[in-house]
């Protein structure tokens, strides 16, 4: 199983950094391998404050008493906690910077997935460019509201899907053959190219939130994953545009 990184504990709250593929929470399919279930072996009672999906990594917080719960979540309802993310997107941006403010509700013919509706919950992701590529955008998110898949359907809906994401995008695998094009030469057996990246290009890197007994105003990163930081790495290296 992937391990986590705990970045903060102590009475109140615990604050890890989550790898791709292992589930927040015990999914609905019964699998119990979680980051919640690993945590309340350690730390005993553990209470759940947000998600993440299981395919993006990066921060989250948990609350280990019931009155730090209420407090932490009342900030997550309120959208008082900041919550920053990067993804890696298809296409090159135009704009600068910007907002989605689309509401966001379940898909009526696909178990699990989300989709722009106005029958929907109001949804809100602002952003910013931080690099552009020859074919894709790196780009900070803050979302100000914490609905199932909203990043990834907010920039599907503005024709910018993420780069790696099997529901939302045009590919489910990364591979570095993609970004060199007629360049790569990977020996004589190319099906055999293993892919950079194979799960969402997005990754929870900043959170900032009230501690709920202390009142301190506490900020937490998390660095690139290793798969994250190569797609990265060779998009500078062969496309920066």
């Amino acid at each position: 199983m992937p391990n986590y990184e705990l970045l903060h504990a102590d009475d109140d709250v615990l604050v890890v950094s989550k790898p791709a593929g292992l589930l927040a929470i015990p999914d609905r399919f019964g699998n119990k391998d979680s980051l919640v279930s690993e945590l309340q072996k350690k730390y005993d009672k553990v209470f759940v404050v947000h998600r993440l999906d299981r395919e993006t990594s990066g921060i989250m917080v948990f609350a280990r008493n019931e009155a730090a719960h209420r407090h932490l979540s009342m900030q997550m309802e309120h959208h008082t906690a900041d919550k920053f993310y990067l993804a890696l997107v298809d296409g090159i941006m135009h704009h600068d910077e910007g907002e989605i403010d689309k509401p966001i509700g379940e898909h009526p013919g696909v178990p699990g997935k989300m989709m722009v509706t106005t029958s929907g919950k109001p949804s809100l992701t602002f952003y910013r460019v931080l690099e552009r590529f020859q074919h894709f955008s790196l780009m900070e998110c803050q979302i100000k509201t914490g609905r199932t898949h909203q990043i990834r359907v907010h920039f599907q809906s503005i024709g910018y899907p993420l780069a790696v994401d099997a529901l939302y995008g045009r590919r489910s695998q990364f591979f570095l053959s993609e970004i060199k094009g007629k360049k790569y030469k990977s020996g004589k057996f190319t099906e055999d190219e293993r892919p950079l990246m194979d799960r969402t290009s997005l990754h929870a890197f900043r959170l900032r939130f009230q501690h709920p007994t202390s009142g301190e105003v506490l900020e937490f990163r998390s660095e690139l994953p290793k798969d994250f930081a190569a797609v990265l790495n060779q998009l500078r290296k062969w496309t920066k545009s």
